[in-house]
């Protein structure tokens, strides 16, 4: 995978020193740690309904000492921006044409050195979504790495990471219990967040 700001030495020390002021100092908590066994893993990104969420990711992934990487669409990776976007961990998804998606990603956590956690959410955009898409599934079951919940609630100012999820190989069953568990949170434009 790319060098991103997370593998840049010195910047990403500054970056996590700022990150953990900036989020203590405007009220958010983050809770957990990256589970062990999950060096290597795919981590939902729920709820997504905001252009914030971004930065704020990042902010988390720094205090939680991360190195992650996350699926944005080909629109924001157009110049001059390409070049910051792919060092802030961004992989682009031409959402037309993303059937081998799936294959890709598991094979670059396969491929991958290092730990990498993948972050992907399961709303496929920032609008309102009634269905999820299931790519995360697939690429953690492809890639045989772990699910991990990963969550950000903006009434509560709360990110993290919570439990690993095991598919169990029926994805109905499975879908229905991740969606359980990010009922509660809300995203920072709530109304277009659903679990149901």
């Amino acid at each position: 995978m790319h060098r991103t700001i997370f593998t840049t030495p010195i910047v990403n020390t500054l970056l996590r020193a700022f990150s953990v002021s900036f989020l203590r100092l405007t009220g958010w908590t983050v809770e957990g740690s990256l589970p062990f066994g999950a060096s290597k893993s795919v981590l939902i990104a729920a709820p997504h309904t905001s252009n914030w969420d971004l930065p704020y990711t990042l902010m988390v992934a720094f205090a939680l000492r991360l190195n992650i990487y996350w699926m944005g669409k080909a629109q924001i990776f157009r110049p001059p921006f390409r070049g910051l976007m792919m060092w802030l961990g961004g992989i682009p998804v031409q959402r037309e044409t993303a059937n081998n998606l799936v294959a890709a990603s598991a094979s670059a956590i396969t491929q991958a050195d290092g730990p990498l956690q993948l972050i992907v959410p399961p709303e496929g955009t920032r609008s309102k979504a009634r269905q999820w898409k299931t790519g995360f599934y697939h690429i953690a079951v492809s890639a045989q790495v772990p699910i991990v919940l990963a969550y950000m609630d903006y009434d509560k100012k709360i990110s993290g990471l919570g439990a690993i999820f095991q598919p169990s190989g029926d994805i109905d069953i499975d879908m229905a219990a991740i969606k359980a568990f990010y009922a509660p949170f809300r995203g920072r434009n709530a109304s277009q967040f659903h679990t149901d």
